[in-house]
C-alpha cells in the first residue's frame, strides 16, 4: 500500500494537481488569506 506522501507525490503530477497547486500557491501571496491563518494559529481565529 502506497503511503499518503507518495500518494500526494502522484496527484501533484496530473494536471488536477497542478490546478490545485497553483490554487494553494495563489492563495498563500494572498495577505488577506495569510491573516486569517495567522489569526486560526494564534487562537483568535473565527471557529465554524
Amino acid at each position: 500500500m502506497a503511503s499518503i506522501v507518495t500518494k500526494i507525490r502522484r496527484l501533484l503530477h496530473t494536471p488536477q494537481g497542478r490546478r490545485v497547486r497553483a490554487r494553494a500557491e495563489r492563495l498563500a501571496r494572498d495577505p488577506r488569506t495569510r491573516a486569517g491563518l495567522r489569526g486560526l494559529m494564534s487562537g483568535r481565529g473565527k471557529r465554524p
